[in-house]
């Protein structure tokens, strides 16, 4: 059956297409290269390169137009947003870090994390997009980073001359210090 062959009957050609699209996916998934392949979001903060787990980021978006700023919370807290209504809580990475804030500009990004329990939205200097690595890139020690984020990393990606640490938010997520961002904490 062609495509073509289906043109005026647009609600089997849509059946015809989601058909083709679903084999297609389930032949690739089962290849033995995407097994053997990890794929991370790549990101800056400071001078410093990381990448993330995909599986960690819902999405990356520019810095919004308008945030509202939560009294008594840490300078890192940059406030919260409504996206698509839902609230998210907007964080300054390496003010967080301790590197001084973000200077919003043309690179600046948010990335989204995947979390349902913390809603978060992450500000770091720019996003490289999506990296790619073979199992066999990856070593066990990240080289120690110039960020104050040893206890966030968890590891690295290595091809050739350039290392690549892994940044793991649910750790993040998890660290005490992140989750009282009031003044007080």
């Amino acid at each position: 059956m062609t495509l073509r062959s289906l043109i005026d009957q647009p609600f089997a050609l849509l059946l015809e297409l989601e058909r083709r699209a679903r084999e297609s996916m389930s032949a690739a998934g089962n290849s033995a290269d995407a097994a053997e392949e990890w794929v991370g979001i790549a990101f800056r903060i400071g001078s410093e390169s990381f990448v993330s787990s995909r599986a960690e980021v819902r999405e990356v978006m520019p810095l919004p137009d308008t945030m509202t700023r939560v009294p008594g919370s840490k300078p890192w807290l940059r406030g919260v947003t409504n996206v698509r209504g839902e609230l998210l809580t907007v964080v300054d990475l390496r003010g967080f870090l301790g590197a001084g804030g973000v200077t919003p500009d043309r690179h600046g990004r948010i990335l989204v994390l995947a979390s349902r329990d913390v809603p978060t939205g992450l500000l770091v200097d720019q996003v490289f997009g999506f990296r790619r690595f073979g199992l066999d890139e990856f070593i066990e020690h990240a080289p120690p980073p110039v960020l104050r984020c040893e206890q966030y990393l968890s590891g690295a990606y290595q091809r050739g001359s350039e290392i690549w640490p892994r940044f793991d938010f649910a750790a993040l997520l998890e660290d005490d210090n992140f989750l009282n961002a009031g003044e007080g904490s």
